[in-house]
This record gives C-alpha cells, sequence and structure tokens, in this order.
C-alpha cells in the first residue's frame, strides 16, 4: 500500500514537472487574451461615446479585435520568455505579462481625462457629465497609446530566471498578474485543478475536481 501510494506521488511529481513550462505557456496566452478583450472594449466603449451614439457596433469590433490583440499579445511574451512566465516592468506599473502594462495605462488614460474634462467643464459652466463623457474616451485612447510606446519602448522584461524580483514566492497566481512592488503582488482568475486522494483499508482513490480563484494577493516582509 505504501509502496503503490509512493508511486503514484512520485509520478504526479514528474508529471507536474514536465507539463509546467505548457502551463506557463497558456497561462500567458489566456491571460494577453483576457487582457485584450478587455483593453478592446473599453476602447469600443470609448468610441461610442466620442461618437456620441447609441449603437453598440463599436463595442463588437473593440471586443474582437481586443481578443486578436490579446492573442498576439500572447505569442509575444511566449517567443521573448521562451515560454517561460515574464516580468514586464513598465513606466507606471509592472505585471506577468505585456498587455496589463497596456490595458493598465488605458484605465489611467481614462482616469486622467476625465478628471480634466470636468475641470474645463467647470471653468466653461458647460454640464459636467459632457465632460466626463469625452475626457474620459478620448483620454482611453491616449492611454492605449502611451501604453503602446511603454510596453515596446520602455518597458523591461525580465524572466525568473534573471529577475529575483519576480518567482512564485513572491507573485500571486492569476492570468492577470499586477505587481505592485517587490514584496506586493495581485493576481485575479486563477484556474487550477485539485487533486485529492483518498485512502480506506487497502484500496486507493482519487477525486479531481477544478476550481478558480478570482483574487490572490500575495504579501512578503
Amino acid at each position: 500500500m505504501r509502496t503503490l501510494s509512493a508511486i503514484l506521488l512520485s509520478l504526479i511529481v514528474i508529471f507536474s514537472g514536465t507539463q509546467s513550462s505548457e502551463a506557463q505557456t497558456i497561462e500567458l496566452l489566456a491571460g494577453n487574451t483576457l487582457n485584450g478583450a478587455v483593453n478592446g472594449t473599453l476602447l469600443g466603449g470609448a468610441t461610442m461615446a466620442l461618437q456620441n451614439d447609441s449603437d453598440f457596433r463599436p463595442l463588437q469590433v473593440g471586443l474582437g479585435l481586443g481578443t486578436l490583440y490579446g492573442l498576439g499579445m500572447g505569442a509575444y511574451d511566449i517567443t521573448s520568455g521562451n515560454g517561460n512566465q515574464v516580468l514586464v516592468s513598465g513606466l507606471f506599473n509592472n505585471g506577468n505579462n505585456t498587455s496589463i502594462i497596456v490595458l493598465l495605462d488605458t484605465f489611467y488614460g481614462a482616469a486622467a481625462g476625465a478628471v480634466i474634462g470636468t475641470s474645463i467643464m467647470l471653468i466653461a459652466d458647460r454640464p459636467i457629465v459632457e465632460g466626463l463623457q469625452y475626457g474620459a474616451s478620448a483620454g482611453a485612447w491616449a492611454g492605449f497609446g502611451v501604453g503602446l510606446i511603454d510596453a515596446f519602448g520602455f518597458a523591461e522584461r525580465n524572466t525568473p530566471a534573471t529577475s529575483a524580483m519576480y518567482s512564485p514566492s513572491n507573485a500571486a497566481d492569476g492570468l492577470v498578474g499586477i505587481q505592485l512592488n517587490n514584496k506586493t503582488s495581485i493576481g485575479l482568475i486563477s484556474p487550477s485543478i485539485v487533486h485529492t486522494f483518498r485512502s480506506s483499508g487497502t484500496s486507493l482513490s482519487s477525486e479531481i475536481s477544478p476550481s478558480v480563484e478570482v483574487l490572490n494577493l500575495s504579501f512578503n516582509f
């Protein structure tokens, strides 16, 4: 019985080791695709707001193009990191893939545009809603442009083998990862498979069940 259990555990360890690179590749591709879809949808909504139109066609186009863009980003990260997990350090934030840098810069641009648009409307004594609508929308597109320049012009890319800043021990798991600093990170949407072994008498049974963690936080002291 003990011998059988030891053999099974050894096989699991070996299988996990051989699949680690493939898992990281899938995580990079999935994370970038998710970020791209969100970014495309956000820019589609910004286009609707700039056109002041209720037609949802820009959202559909944004989602489709954003998904393809995310797939391209995933392929770029896989190629540049040789299939390994990467840490991308941008001007304003860090993340575990390239697309998160662009996505966060898009959000920052939208927020900055909303503040500037609101301020202008207050000075001009115009409706604040218009300032929020047009300012946030223009800011989102500006932030997207800055994000692309940031990601491909200024960002530094490191792998766990070349950077001590990022390793499984101090980075939160997730398809979307944000490295706040060297000690704190956030991971969003982390799918996993849970293996449960049960022993009763002379029989050994196993149960496999999928699980998804929505939010992971990692703090290192």
